[in-house]
């Protein structure tokens, strides 16, 4: 770490970005890790000042795409073959635990 001050993140931002990525920091490592984000994210302030005109946007630096099988039309499994496995069904579905 340089002498300057940086002051960009707070700590209470590095507790809760913690939080939100369920890990558990102990003090030195808040510590570390704000350091640690604050210059990342000065390296991003240095992107935002370069001249990108006539720069198209890329969404990825190679040229690839994806390939995908042609679409075969063929028999599905019977359903009791689908269901043979699992923990719980009801019928011809899968049952699985009331969401919300």
């Amino acid at each position: 770490m340089t002498g300057k001050k940086r002051g960009i993140l707070t700590k209470e931002e590095v507790e809760h970005l913690a939080g939100l990525a369920k890990v558990n920091l102990g003090e030195e490592e808040k510590q570390l890790f704000r350091e640690q984000l604050e210059r990342i994210l000065e390296y991003f302030k240095m992107v935002d000042q370069l001249d990108l005109t006539g720069v198209e946007p890329t969404t990825h630096v190679m040229d690839v795409s994806n390939v995908f099988r042609e679409d075969v039309k063929k028999r599905s499994l019977p359903p009791e073959d689908v269901l043979a496995n699992a923990p719980q069904k009801e019928g011809r579905y899968f049952k699985a635990p009331r969401v919300g």
